[in-house]
């Protein structure tokens, strides 16, 4: 039952609020390294619409990118309490699978995600899928002394220290076909069925909304999931008490998830400096001079923070993607 995963990578990403720039800051670093033609879902609120067309519509060099805008939107008779939910328009996510029924499979990301890497990588994971697995997400924590679902949580949640949902890459097709145990029936049910009766079981009991939920679904559903490792979403809390992504240590970083606002203000940094450099690089610019070596100058200065007494692990995935691009090119030539 393998799948094999169209031509064409589907990303996904939900923007409300100021989430404009940020928004606009991963898709520029999801068009820098990726191969296959990509095609942008952004879900977005009405008044975010025409920055979004005319930011977009001036990345004139890439022809291999294409992009849709919808409206945010939830099941008319729940509305209000979905948008209530974490954060305004997070749990759209949720409903994409519903929404998207024409896509087969389709990497959702937060506002706050870069790729050091193309986002073939991550997209290829969907061949590694076993004839069970119909999502794939990283481990909320590596360290569990300092995780926050074996700590705090009250509700069920997936392994250890529990999953998080800012890097998710979803087989929708295996998604709107399962039928998913679950502790409030009997009944197996279906993605559509599930979402609004976990969402009045545990209203109560969650704190991260929509990620909440699905870690419960995966609890009851462990053998769905396909967990990959910290690298693919790394956090502040990989290096904020210490390095603890070994995987990262050895690989570098691939994509970099800056939850909690640090890209905008200055107590990490190493992630801030990050973000900069690839808000500000120019398509077509030197990658080297105009991206790498000015980030490797700001990230020299943030030693003093544990993020950045690691900050190697931070270019040395994205040091190697610029070569490999390069090589790319020189050899289509």
């Amino acid at each position: 039952m393998k799948t094999h995963p169209s031509e064409k990578m589907h990303l996904a990403v939900v923007a409300c609020g100021e989430r404009l720039e940020e928004t606009v800051t991963m898709l520029r670093s999801a068009i820098i390294f990726s191969i296959k033609p990509l095609q942008f879902h952004i879900f977005a609120e009405d008044q975010l619409h025409e920055s979004f067309k005319n930011i977009l519509d001036g990345f004139t060099n890439e022809e291999k990118v294409n992009y849709t805008l919808y409206p945010i939107t939830f099941p008319t008779e729940s509305a209000a309490e979905w948008k209530k939910l974490f954060k305004p328009c997070a749990s759209q996510r949720l409903f994409l699978p519903l929404i998207l029924k024409n896509v087969d499979s389709l990497l959702y990301v937060d506002t706050d995600v870069l790729f050091l890497r193309p986002v073939d990588d991550i997209w290829s994971f969907l061949g590694k899928f076993n004839s069970t697995q119909i999502a794939a997400m990283a481990p909320e924590h590596e360290e569990p002394r300092i995780g926050w679902y074996n700590r705090f949580a009250r509700h069920p949640y997936y392994g250890v220290t529990g999953i998080n949902s800012g890097v998710m890459l979803m087989n929708m097709t295996r998604i709107r076909r399962k039928y998913f145990k679950n502790d409030m029936t009997p009944v197996r049910l279906q993605w559509g069925e599930i979402l609004m009766p976990l969402l009045k079981k545990y209203k109560l009991n969650i704190t991260w909304g929509d990620q909440d939920l699905l870690n419960i679904m995966f609890f009851h559903n462990p053998e769905s999931l396909y967990v990959f490792p910290c690298q693919w979403n790394y956090r502040p809390d990989h290096c904020i008490y210490g390095s603890n992504c070994k995987e990262a240590e050895e690989e570098g970083i691939f994509i970099l998830h800056g939850n909690r606002g640090v890209y905008h203000d200055d107590k990490q940094p190493t992630f801030r400096a990050v973000y900069e450099a690839i808000k500000n690089y120019s398509f077509g610019d030197d990658l080297v001079h105009s991206l790498l070596q000015p980030l490797e100058l700001e990230l020299q200065k943030t030693t003093h923070t544990y993020c950045g007494r690691v900050y190697k692990v931070f270019v040395k995935q994205l040091t190697k993607s610029i070569r490999d691009l390069y090589a790319r090119r020189s050899k289509g030539r």
